[in-house]
C-alpha cells in the first residue's frame, strides 16, 4: 500500500468521482483508475461500487478513509509541529469570517495584531462556506455562528450579539430607549440584501413574530446604511456592540426587545490541525479582543 495511492484514495472519497478526482491530483483517470485497482488486488477486496453513473464507497472503503484520513491528519500535524519549531515566533494564518464581519469586527483586530506580531501573517477570507472549508482545510480558522455540531471540529465560544435599533438622532424614536420587535412593520428601514447573514436573521425573528419587513432601501455597505440613518432616511438594525462602539453622535441607538435578536458567534478549527505557536497567539489575542470591545460597548 503505497502513500500516492491513498492520497488518490482520498480524493476520489472527497470527489466521488474518477475523473473529477483525476484532474485535483493532476494525473489522467487512466492513471487513478489503474492505482486504485491495484490498491483492491493488494486489500483484496472493493473499495467502491458503481451505481449507474455514480460510484459509491463500500464498507471496506469506509474503514479504508476512516483511517486514511487520520492517518493523513497525522502527517500534516508532524509538518505543522516542525514548521512551527523552526519558526517558533512567526507563522502564517488563514481566517474565514462571515461577509461583511472583516468590517464590522476584525478590520481594527487585525491592524492591532500585525503591529503587534508583526512576524505572523494573516490572511482574511469573507465566505458563507466557513464549516466547509475549515474542513477541506482552505483555511485554518474560521469565525462563524454557533452552534458548529461535527465531530472534527473544535469550537470555542467567542461572543453572544445582541442586535438593536439605529435611528436618527431627529427621529421621533430617538426619545425611547426601546422599542418591541414587531413595531418594526411600522418604520421606514433601510437593510442588507436577502442573503445577508444579519438580514436573514432579522427576517427570521420577524418571521417568528408573524410579520415580513419590507425595506425602503437595500444596500450591501455598512457605511451607506449608517449614512441613511443619519440622514433620516430610515432606521437600520445592526449588532448591538458595533452601534456602541461607532460613538456617531447622530445616531441614537435603541434596544429590540420582546425578543431581542441575538445570535452566538464561535472559532472554529479542525481537531486534528497542530496548534502552533501562530494559532495559540491568534486565538488568545482574539479573545482578549473580543473581550474588551464588550467591556467597551457596556461602559
Amino acid at each position: 500500500m503505497e502513500l500516492k495511492q491513498l492520497q488518490y484514495f482520498m480524493a476520489i472519497c472527497e470527489e466521488l468521482h474518477f475523473t473529477r478526482a483525476a484532474e485535483k491530483m493532476g494525473v489522467s483517470p487512466p492513471n487513478i483508475s489503474q492505482q486504485i485497482r491495484r490498491l483492491e488486488e493488494e486489500l483484496g477486496v472493493l473499495l467502491f461500487d458503481r451505481v449507474g453513473k455514480k460510484i459509491v464507497l463500500t464498507e471496506a472503503g469506509t474503514i479504508l478513509q476512516k483511517h486514511a484520513a487520520a492517518m493523513f491528519g497525522h502527517l500534516q500535524q508532524a509538518t505543522d509541529a516542525i514548521v512551527d519549531l523552526k519558526h517558533m515566533q512567526g507563522g502564517s494564518l488563514s481566517i474565514g469570517v462571515l461577509p461583511g464581519d472583516a468590517e464590522f469586527m476584525f478590520k481594527a483586530f487585525i491592524l492591532n495584531f500585525h503591529q503587534t506580531y508583526p512576524t505572523i501573517s494573516l490572511s482574511l477570507l469573507e465566505t458563507m462556506k466557513i464549516t466547509e472549508q475549515v474542513l477541506d482545510r482552505s483555511i485554518d480558522f474560521g469565525v462563524t455562528v454557533g452552534p458548529v455540531i461535527d465531530t472534527r471540529i473544535t469550537s470555542i465560544p467567542l461572543y453572544h450579539e445582541e442586535f438593536s435599533l439605529a435611528v436618527s438622532k431627529n427621529d421621533p424614536l430617538a426619545t425611547e430607549s426601546f422599542i418591541p420587535l414587531n413595531k418594526l412593520q411600522t418604520l421606514k428601514m433601510v437593510m442588507f440584501p436577502p442573503d445577508h447573514q444579519y438580514r436573514m436573521l432579522i427576517d427570521r425573528f420577524c418571521m417568528d413574530q408573524g410579520f415580513t419587513l419590507q425595506p425602503h432601501m437595500v444596500t450591501t455597505t455598512l457605511s451607506s446604511l449608517l449614512q441613511m440613518v443619519q440622514s433620516g432616511f430610515g432606521s437600520c438594525i445592526l449588532p448591538k456592540m458595533l452601534l456602541d462602539n461607532l460613538h456617531h453622535s447622530d445616531i441614537k441607538v435603541l434596544d429590540l426587545r420582546h425578543p431581542t435578536p441575538s445570535q452566538d458567534f464561535c472559532l472554529i478549527y479542525r481537531n486534528d490541525r497542530y496548534v502552533g505557536y501562530a494559532m495559540r497567539t491568534f486565538i488568545k489575542t482574539l479573545r482578549a479582543y473580543i473581550e474588551t470591545a464588550i467591556n467597551d460597548s457596556k461602559s
